[in-house]
């Protein structure tokens, strides 16, 4: 291993370890500590959403210039309008009840004890996906609300976006008294990093990799750590026989149009046979 791969597994590893320090006091935190930093981290997006746009043109102006397809442009692409809804979006996890502490099921045994399976924060949760920024900000928001540490790593090609969000929400969680090292990006741009992050077994506690079939393939085979495997697109719109059909055009209309180029947006309808006449031909 040459010098600057020693350097750099140790930028990650040292990463991994301020994560693990600050989830040991996220797991302690109670709703309102939570929703409160999240509010701020929303505010924040708002409020510097000039500082991030800045940044992400750097990455918009380089990928075109690599060539790169307008549909990957179109999800790299940050504009005032979309921060807004990804702060609108951590206000909604704000909103949600604590998932911590939820009682999923449990009973008694004769002898009285009580039984139960309580959900708990996991401790650090890796994050691997692509040029998507808005990824960066929904699983920090979804990480702290779980009372989890994020340690994020995303696409190269939208490295200083994901920095300039990176730095928002760690300001906003420093002025809620929050630790900073709660959201960190895995240092580094190279695969080396994403290797080192998928062997931090007994730093990091589960890894979600999030992206195409490749991506995802990749990190299941050769992490150490455990995996949370995601699905790679091909999503399907079911409309049932019995289903209205104004509000099912509605939102299958919504479920493609609203952004075609995203990984979530339906690419296949299938149709129930007893409402097929009267649907496709609306649709």
């Amino acid at each position: 291993m040459s010098e600057a791969s020693k350097e750099e597994k140790e930028q990650v590893l040292a990463t991994a370890r301020a994560a693990r320090d600050a989830a040991s006091l996220l797991r302690l935190l109670t709703r309102e500590q939570k929703d409160k930093a999240l509010l701020a981290m929303a505010d924040a997006l708002d409020q510097r959403s000039g500082e991030i746009t800045a940044a992400n043109a750097g990455d918009v102006a380089r990928a075109q210039a690599a060539g790169t397809s307008a549909a990957l442009v179109d999800r790299l692409t940050l504009t005032p309008s979309r921060i807004a809804d990804i702060a609108q979006a951590l206000r909604e996890v704000a909103s949600l009840p604590d998932p911590v502490g939820e009682v999923i099921r449990g009973y008694t045994l004769p002898n009285g004890l009580q039984v139960r399976q309580i959900r708990v924060p996991l401790g650090v949760v890796g994050m691997i996906y692509e040029a998507r920024p808005n990824v960066t900000v929904d699983a920090a928001g979804l990480c702290l609300k779980s009372g989890n540490a994020a340690l994020l790593r995303g696409s190269s090609s939208a490295a200083e976006s994901n920095a300039a969000l990176t730095a928002v929400m760690r300001d906003a969680l420093t002025s809620t008294g929050l630790p900073a090292d709660a959201i960190q990006m895995v240092p580094g741009v190279t695969h080396d990093s994403v290797r080192y992050l998928m062997t931090a077994r007994g730093l990091v506690d589960v890894l979600i990799p999030r992206g195409g079939a490749d991506l995802i393939r990749s990190v299941v085979d050769n992490s150490t750590v455990p995996v949370i495997e995601t699905g790679v697109g091909n999503c399907h719109v079911y409309i049932d026989k019995d289903a209205d059909v104004d509000r099912a055009i509605a939102i299958l209309m919504n479920s493609k149009a609203q952004r075609v180029s995203v990984c979530n947006a339906a690419e296949t309808v299938l149709v129930h046979r007893e409402i097929a006449d009267v649907f496709l031909p609306r649709a």
